[in-house]
């Protein structure tokens, strides 16, 4: 019997693995970390965090909301991941180090904050809250050209090091 990846990967999606299983998963660990690093209910009893966490959890999944805006952000965010990969490498050939050593993180925040935007236009629940999907699809290129002016202005205002501007010549 020839089973291939494709095929079990479809046969998950069928019994719900990747819209109940993965996101009750990634919910439960967010939660039971953040109630175990902060010590918010003490720490010492770690089966009150799991119970707290796996109610969390299962209370998340029951009307398919967080099963619909994963399906939409993920895929986006791989497709994000891949193109922040391909600006990086890019940026590696053809630009040296910053002055902090950093390369590119600038391209990582304008992607991620590019993938929720796409995600949250997309998702037909955040439109039916008051969300800006059909505005921010007709307005897309006056907010990328608005965002390309305030980059200028922000590079160009930026102070040197020494702490002070460059001073304006005299006329």
């Amino acid at each position: 019997m020839v089973t291939t990846i494709t095929s079990v990967l479809n046969t998950w999606n069928e019994i719900g693995i990747f819209s109940y299983v993965i996101p009750f998963l990634l919910i439960f660990a967010i939660v039971y970390a953040i109630l175990d690093k902060t010590k918010i209910l003490g720490g010492e009893n770690r089966g009150i965090l799991a119970i707290i966490s796996v109610s969390v959890g299962l209370l998340s999944l029951q009307f398919d909301f967080v099963s619909e805006f994963f399906a939409l952000i993920f895929p986006r965010f791989g497709i994000g991941l891949s193109l922040f990969l391909v600006l990086l490498i890019m940026i590696g050939f053809f630009f040296p180090k910053d002055q902090d050593g950093k390369k590119g993180q600038w391209i990582g925040i304008v992607l991620g904050v590019g993938v929720v935007i796409w995600s949250l236009s997309s998702w037909k629940e955040w439109t039916n809250y008051g969300g800006f999907g059909g505005w921010f699809t007709e307005n897309i290129w006056a907010l990328v050209v608005l965002g390309i002016i305030i980059a200028i202005i922000a590079i160009i205002t930026k102070k040197p090091k020494g702490g002070t501007t460059i001073p304006a010549s005299k006329s």
